[in-house]
């Protein structure tokens, strides 16, 4: 299964408000498929060769109902400024524990299912644990992460159950909060 911009739904489209339903473990062949195939779309377009030749907008993260399919599946590759990358292909992913200090993306948040850009701070968990099934090392995992690795799996994550970047857009931030360049 190959992936591409003509695979991806929109915020217009009803599917993207529901909740998505928790995999069973171990993957199913196809879920693992599918997977794979987020996790490669994400990898994928952060090459621009690659995004012109298989038709991919640049990516972080994706999250299966962005294909229209509900499942707690979603797939996260975030290249830090270190050189390392932060790679993840989750399944049932979930939030077990987030501080109280909250950080948002200077540029605000973008979002391949929302075309038009939604301008405003969208604050975060600055740091978070997230306990899932990671089919990349093939194992339960407890993943911590903050800052920018953080706010992406939140994003990721609340697509699972319907919420969008710009439902959670303030008017103003407040100087307690982390301002993530």
């Amino acid at each position: 299964m190959e992936l591409s911009n003509e695979n991806i739904i929109f915020d217009t489209d009803p599917r993207m408000r529901q909740n998505s339903s928790n995999v069973e473990l171990p993957l199913k062949e196809e879920d693992k498929e599918l997977l794979m195939a987020l996790y490669q779309y994400v990898k994928d377009s952060q090459d621009d060769e690659l995004c012109a030749k298989r038709n991919l907008s640049p990516a972080v993260g994706i999250a299966s109902i962005q294909v229209g399919i509900p499942k707690k599946l979603l797939a996260v590759v975030v290249p830090m400024e270190d050189g390392t990358t932060k790679e993840f292909a989750l399944a049932n992913p979930k939030i077990v524990s987030k501080s109280m200090q909250k950080a948002y993306l200077a540029g605000g948040e973008g979002c391949l299912s929302v075309p038009d850009p939604h301008a405003g701070p969208v604050p975060r968990a600055n740091h978070i644990k997230v306990r899932a099934y990671d089919l990349l090392s093939d194992q339960n995992v407890v993943i911590e992460e903050t800052g920018y690795p953080a706010i992406v799996l939140q994003h990721e994550i609340d697509h699972l159950s319907g919420i969008l970047f710009y439902d959670r857009i303030v008017d103003h931030v407040t100087e307690d909060m982390i301002e993530i360049e």
